[in-house]
């Protein structure tokens, strides 16, 4: 087949500079006689794997020297256990957390923390269809909850918390909680602002499978009694990452990555690029008047772009064409259905450009 757009929300779309440069190395990693996949995860060569890519990661987030870089496993779905089991014990039982509910990923959020604590849905835009991030005036946090936890970009809905307010300065210090799973390295992070951030490798980074966790040093050493071992951010901390054997292939191939995002200029030019792509779709649907995006303007995720044909008997007519042309995975969540475009860091504008065309032809023979 000749070459694909593929939009797929996660997993998603690598950049083929580094399929082509893990195809080369499958066999014999840089002259060592192993694959990557074969390696023992405490032997020097992905040992230097390891250390290279926790390097590249700070240097393109900017994480300052008091965060932890984790690498772990169970995905960003896992961590919405791994979160409280971790945080809860900085507090007397029963704590509180606070929780913006922007989507259907919060919802999986708070239903999984409403196990350990006590949850406070301090505001949701769940009465718009998540069409919108909850007004800074609206939220109603608690006085004192364990930490406040947003979702800040709905891979689902297409909402994006495009910079994350100061919660510190209105919880009494209560860390900031983000789940990045569909941003993550798509635009500035200012990880101060935060106590934690998790994200699922396997939208925006690498293969399903690896979860990376940055974590500030002080939020370190509170895990439940409950909380599994190969799951306490302190013990994975003080292991390196190497408290059990961590997933070494999505590690391996995420360093790829990092390293083909500084090739590109960092996260910055990356930024700027998305801004574009995320730009040229949605003016498109804006002007349309066959299709239709439901999200506020100001709220909408450069990532994840659902949309709507007005004429839903023709979804399937839609898709079939889609991928005649070799542009791929572009049905919607089954949740919300219609359809949704992931175009992640990996998806050149071109995807952005030929999905366009298509859009715009489909559009002409079926009005």
């Amino acid at each position: 087949m000749s070459h694909v757009f593929n939009f797929s929300a996660g997993p998603a779309v690598l950049p083929r500079e580094v399929l082509v440069e893990a195809a080369a190395d499958m066999l014999d990693w840089h002259g060592s006689g192993m694959s990557v996949m074969e390696m023992s995860h405490r032997g020097p060569e992905f040992m230097s794997i390891m250390a290279a890519a926790q390097k590249d990661l700070r240097e393109l987030m900017a994480v300052p020297d008091n965060y932890q870089i984790l690498f772990l496993q169970g995905g960003g779905l896992a961590e919405n256990a791994i979160v409280p089991m971790n945080l809860l014990g900085r507090k007397a039982q029963p704590a509180v957390i606070d929780f913006i509910h922007t989507g259907s990923w919060t919802g999986k959020s708070i239903k999984e923390a409403g196990k350990y604590a006590q949850v406070n849905v301090a505001a949701s835009s769940k009465a718009t269809g998540f069409d919108r991030v909850p007004a800074r005036a609206d939220w109603k946090l608690s006085a004192d909850p364990a930490y406040v936890h947003i979702c800040s970009n709905e891979t689902i809905d297409g909402v994006e918390i495009g910079i994350p307010p100061d919660i510190a300065a209105d919880t009494n210090g209560a860390p900031l909680v983000a789940d990045v799973s569909s941003h993550i390295l798509s635009r500035a992070i200012d990880v101060s602002k935060h106590g934690v951030l998790f994200a699922g490798a396997q939208k925006n980074i690498g293969p399903a499978g690896l979860t990376i966790v940055i974590v500030r040093d002080d939020l370190l050493g509170h895990a439940l009694p409950i909380c599994p071992s190969a799951f306490d951010w302190k013990v994975v901390a003080e292991n390196g990452s190497m408290y059990n054997t961590p997933p070494t292939y999505g590690i391996y191939i995420a360093g790829l990555v990092f390293q083909w995002l500084k090739r590109q200029g960092g996260v910055a030019a990356m930024e700027q690029r998305n801004i574009a792509k995320a730009a040229l779709l949605y003016d498109y649907l804006d002007q349309s008047q066959f299709y239709f995006n439901r999200v506020a303007s100001a709220d909408r995720s450069r990532m994840n772009v659902p949309f709507f044909l007005r004429d839903e008997t023709l979804n399937d007519a839609f898709l079939a064409g889609a991928k005649q042309r070799h542009l791929l995975q572009l049905k919607g969540h089954k949740s919300v259905g219609g359809m949704r475009a992931s175009i992640y860091n990996a998806m050149p504008i071109e995807g952005v450009q030929a999905l366009i065309s298509w859009m715009q032809e489909f559009e002409s023979t079926h009005r």
